[in-house]
């Protein structure tokens, strides 16, 4: 397996390349649209050649590069199904693998941060999206968010994988790149340990962050498989410009 680690630093977004290195199809999981360019010029560098994309969830706070991959690639797009993104190619279903060369992912339905988010286990590692952060975890007060079921999401299903487990989140905003599933057990300060669900409500409740300022954007143009809207106020232009630094993990 090829594997690389890519961060985009406006939205502290990890996007994964997972190649296989038989059929040399490659997979992008949580690619972001203003790292097109990049993320194909490592694709290339490698040799390998762009089969599809995925996405953990709709995001809220960057547009996804799906259909622009396809538009310059001819890559399919994987969803989750649960997401209801129609334009996706293939739609993916809990205990369903989905299979790409010699990969074989195996999408676990992990709602909460959204009604519809999917971690994906591949392996020894997973791709935890938003439902299951670096000693965090995702918000759950916008887009059917859900503090009890995010609660079970992590707890019944995450850390119930082998503790030596990979965990590669969909964002950091510390400059961790990698956790285990035992590292979060122990010292998730909202979900690892014993902590109860009553305690998880409480810590959600609190948090009080302010409303994400490229949702109303991000959310519709995501619903499209990656649409940049046309009336994007100046101040949000950069969250469909290019990148000009290539930062990778």
């Amino acid at each position: 397996m090829i594997f690389r680690q890519l961060f985009e630093p406006l939205s502290s977004t990890y996007t994964y390349l997972v190649g296989c290195s038989d059929t040399g199809q490659a997979v992008l999981v949580d690619p972001v649209i203003v790292s097109v360019e990049r993320d194909l010029e490592v694709i290339a560098g490698l040799g390998l050649t762009l089969a599809y994309s995925v996405d953990t969830h709709v995001h809220a706070d960057h547009i996804t590069a799906a259909l622009a991959l396809k538009e310059k690639t001819g890559s399919r797009i994987a969803a989750p199904a649960a997401e209801r993104v129609a334009c996706a190619d293939v739609q993916l279903e809990e205990g369903k693998p989905f299979r790409v060369g010699g990969l074989a992912f195996q999408p676990l339905h992990t709602p909460g941060h959204t009604a519809g988010h999917f971690a994906y286990l591949l392996g020894d590692r997973v791709f935890t999206g938003d439902a299951l952060l670096i000693e965090g975890c995702g918000r759950t007060d916008f887009q059917q968010g859900d503090t009890d079921a995010l609660y079970r999401s992590v707890r019944d299903k995450l850390f119930a994988l082998p503790d030596d487990t990979l965990v590669y989140p969909a964002h950091d905003y510390q400059e961790r790149r990698v956790s285990t599933v035992m590292q979060e057990k122990k010292r998730n300060p909202r979900l690892g340990g014993e902590r109860t669900l009553e305690e998880f409500r409480h810590i959600m409740a609190g948090l009080n962050l302010p409303y994400p300022k490229f949702i109303d954007y991000a959310v519709p143009g995501n619903k499209q498989c990656g649409v940049c809207p046309a009336d994007l106020p100046e101040h949000l232009d950069k969250y469909c410009r290019q990148m000009t630094e290539s930062p990778q993990g």
